[in-house]
């Protein structure tokens, strides 16, 4: 009986070790790629990047990425061939860190940009990950669509007069922070940049803003009669369908 006692007591440690040394820290890097633009990193304040077990929802790592937008040419001017890497090793990413026995199949999210709140947007995708297997270089890469889009003025619950004109003025870059200028890379001459104005005494009706010498900046002006107004400045690419908006509520007394 004491026999069967040790044999037992020394498989169960055997078996406690075997399953210690089976867990192993796994590495994925995983990159947020801005739509017809740049990777989204510390400049604008980084993707929030979330690991899941995509059968119990258990978070198994999560944080922001950070490093910069990467190479410019390399990203949108240079042909890729299969296997060309698009990043280097300052290009804005998170290396998450799994600890898995098993085989995993897992859910990778990434809100992004993360600190823009009407602009964040969620993409995601699944995957298999093998313990030891790390998936590092450009690892897995999750596009984000639109544009971030800051409307500058009128301010949120502005009074303004009737008599006095009104400056519709917005900020609006890509995804990852890069700007659009007249003539740039982002070209703002290739995007429509409008406000709506609506209220419950009148129709909606659309105003064109134009770029300005500021980069990223678009303006107009216009008048409204007394009342309560809603003013939603859109920007939409029709080359991509990169799409942003933002909101603000004014008095005109």
């Amino acid at each position: 009986m004491k026999f069967r006692l040790q044999v037992f007591s020394l498989l169960s440690v055997f078996l406690f070790c075997f399953g210690s040394l089976s867990a192993q820290e796994t590495t994925i890097m995983v990159r947020a790629l801005a739509k017809d633009a740049k990777f989204i990193g510390s400049s604008i304040g980084g993707a929030k990047i979330i690991i899941r077990n995509a059968e119990t929802g258990e978070i198994l790592d999560q944080g922001l990425t950070s490093g910069s937008t990467g190479d410019t040419k390399l990203i949108l001017h240079t042909p890729q061939k299969r296997y060309d890497s698009l990043t280097d090793e300052k290009t804005a990413g998170f290396e998450a860190k799994l600890d898995i026995d098993d085989p995993i199949f897992i859910d990778v999210e990434a809100h992004a940009p993360f600190n823009k709140k009407q602009a964040k947007v969620i993409s995601s995708t699944q995957l298999w990950v093998i313990p030891g297997k790390d998936i590092t270089g450009d690892g897995v890469v999750l596009e984000v669509p639109g544009f971030v889009v800051d409307i500058l003025s009128p301010q949120t619950h502005e009074r303004i007069k009737s008599s006095e004109e009104i400056s519709l003025k917005a900020n609006v870059v890509m995804m990852c922070g890069c700007p659009v200028t007249e003539g740039g890379t982002w070209d703002a001459n290739q995007y429509e940049v409008r406000a709506i104005i609506s209220s419950e005494e009148m129709e909606s009706r659309e105003i064109t803003l134009s770029p300005t010498e500021k980069p990223s900046t678009f303006a107009a002006n216009t008048n409204l009669e007394k009342g309560y107004y809603t003013i939603t400045i859109y920007a939409f690419d029709p080359l991509t369908g990169n799409t942003g908006v933002d909101k603000t509520n004014i008095i005109i007394n």
